[in-house]
Formats: structure tokens, C-alpha cells, sequence
């Protein structure tokens, strides 16, 4: 077991860790600005490797199913967590959409893509463009109505969610796929190629983010560490725990599982605390757990990567 996890540590998460530090290290000493590179990797590297991934990679009917009912039922069971968690706890509105927006919302994009392409290939990838493609669609609807909640409007949210360019890219792999076409080999190069920078692009944006929510959640109340470390438990205990359950429960095994619970114990979701600072939903909460679920998660994931495999 121990050598399984030193393993999983070299060979995974040592590679994913440099562009991480590098861009910690650009933020911090020469104030790397990452809207422009957040702005690439929306409108760019995020479409392409989705449409390269959801063209070439062998993808079912049930491949679909599977992953819209787990995402929708993990998501169910940890918002009805974070509810209980929020009434027994007797937290503020805004401590109480918080805490489901870290226990609802992971970091399967930029830090979870990379991971699995790393921990288990390109057959992990597959699997996992999918579940993204998902989790954006839930983010950009369910989770601005989590944080939100008395100021939602299911017509902004809708429309969020066609701002994305990579809802345009899932809808045209599937198009492509329903028809039996292809891309001309030159475009589906160019891609390609596009896809294989969407690794070290985004988490050294990571890397810089998690300087940046670093310094904005100095300075906190005895309320909001109490809610910190309810928040830190159900995305690094809980959030496996139910995972598993749902696995189990809808009988979903090999790779698809395996990658599953992995995207689903992956630290906070950074676009979260973009939610929580439109609706006022606890944000310095927010930027704490983003950045130490994101540093424990270099010792917790080696650990689950190894349990699953």
C-alpha cells in the first residue's frame, strides 16, 4: 500500500505539481496576471481538448446514462448534507450557500482532466470528458442556484451556461459522432495539438489562483473557521464516502468507476468562489477551502488513486 502510494506520488501527482508551483511562483514574484490565460483556456484549450476527446474516445449510450444519473444523485446527496449540516450548525444564510458550494462544487476541470490522464490514460480520459461536460452544465445551473437561492433566475443561468464555448464543442463531438463524420486530418491535428497545451496552461492558473484565494481569505471569524472546518471534512471525507455509496448503489465498476470517484473527491471547484463573491455567498469561506483542499489533496488523492487501483 505504501509503495503504491509513493508510486502514484512520483509518477503522478510530482508531474502534475510543477506547472502548479511554477505558476505559484510567477503569481507570487513577478504578479502573473492569469485573466488573459483564464480567457485562453475558456475560449480555447477547454473546447478543443473536449472536442478531441469526445471525437476520438469510445463513448456509449450507457457511457452517457451512467454519468448524467451518478453526478445528478452525488450531487443530490451532498446538498442534502451540506443542508442538515447547515441547519444543525444554525449558520447564516450566506455561511449556509457556502458550504454547499464547497461540497457540491469539485475541481474536476483544470486539476481533475490532468489527473486522470495522468493516473489512469487515456482510457481515464475518455470517461472523464464526459463528467466534465456534465459538472459545467450543473455549475453554471444548479450551482448558481445554490448560491443565489432568493436571487435566481433560471433564465441568466441558462444563458451562462450557452456563454461557455465548451457546451458549443460537447454539442458538435456529439453532432459529429451522430452522423458519422470526421474532421479534415489538418483540423483534427490542429486540435490535437491545441489539447496537449490544456494541461500545463491550466494548472499553472491553478497554481496562481491558489496565491491569489490565499491572500483573500486572511481574516476570519471563530464562525467562519467552525464552518471552514465542517466545509473541509465533507469535501475530504464525506465527498468519497457518498461517491463510493453511489457507485455501489447503481452497480458502476472498472474505469468508469474508478475515474468517477476520483473527479467526484476532487478539492473546491475555483469557479466557486467566483459564485460566492456575485451573491455574497461566505466567499472568504470559500478561498480558504479552495486553497487547502487543493494542497491536502497532494497527500489525500495519491491515497484514493491507490485504493481504486
Amino acid at each position: 500500500m505504501l509503495h503504491s502510494i509513493v508510486s502514484t506520488l512520483l509518477q503522478v501527482i510530482v508531474p502534475l505539481s510543477i506547472p502548479v508551483i511554477v505558476g505559484a511562483l510567477l503569481r507570487r514574484f513577478k504578479n502573473l496576471d492569469t485573466k488573459p490565460l483564464s480567457v485562453l483556456y475558456l475560449y480555447f484549450l477547454s473546447p478543443a481538448i473536449l472536442l478531441e476527446t469526445l471525437t476520438t474516445a469510445t463513448i456509449t449510450t450507457d457511457d452517457a446514462v451512467q454519468t448524467v444519473v451518478f453526478c445528478l444523485i452525488n450531487l443530490v446527496l451532498l446538498w442534502l448534507l451540506a443542508a442538515a449540516l447547515g441547519k444543525l450548525l444554525r449558520l447564516s444564510a450566506s455561511e449556509k450557500a457556502g458550504l454547499t458550494l464547497i461540497s457540491t462544487l469539485t475541481n474536476c476541470v483544470n486539476y481533475g482532466l490532468p489527473l486522470v490522464l495522468l493516473a489512469f490514460g487515456q482510457l481515464g480520459l475518455d470517461k472523464a470528458s464526459l463528467y466534465v461536460v456534465v459538472q459545467i452544465i450543473l455549475t453554471n445551473t444548479i450551482g448558481v442556484f445554490f448560491a443565489a437561492r432568493s436571487q435566481f433566475s433560471i433564465g441568466d443561468a441558462v444563458r451562462s451556461v450557452f456563454k461557455l464555448p465548451s457546451i458549443y464543442a460537447a454539442i458538435f463531438a456529439f453532432l459529429l459522432r451522430a452522423f458519422d463524420w470526421t474532421l479534415p486530418d489538418g483540423l483534427q491535428s490542429g486540435i490535437a495539438l491545441a489539447s496537449g497545451a490544456y494541461s500545463p496552461v491550466v494548472l499553472a492558473i491553478l497554481g496562481a489562483q491558489m496565491i491569489s484565494v490565499g491572500s483573500e481569505a486572511k481574516g476570519k471569524s471563530s464562525l467562519e473557521s467552525r464552518t471552514f472546518w465542517v466545509g473541509m471534512a465533507v469535501r475530504t471525507a464525506a465527498a468519497p464516502l457518498i461517491a463510493a455509496l453511489v457507485l455501489w448503489m447503481l452497480g458502476i465498476g472498472g474505469t468508469t468507476a474508478d475515474v468517477f470517484f476520483i473527479l467526484a473527491s476532487m478539492p473546491v471547484a475555483v469557479n466557486a468562489v467566483v459564485l460566492a463573491e456575485r451573491f455574497d455567498a461566505a466567499p472568504k469561506l470559500l478561498s480558504r477551502c479552495i486553497l487547502w483542499t487543493t494542497l491536502s489533496s497532494f497527500v489525500w488523492l495519491p491515497i484514493l488513486i491507490s485504493v481504486v487501483s
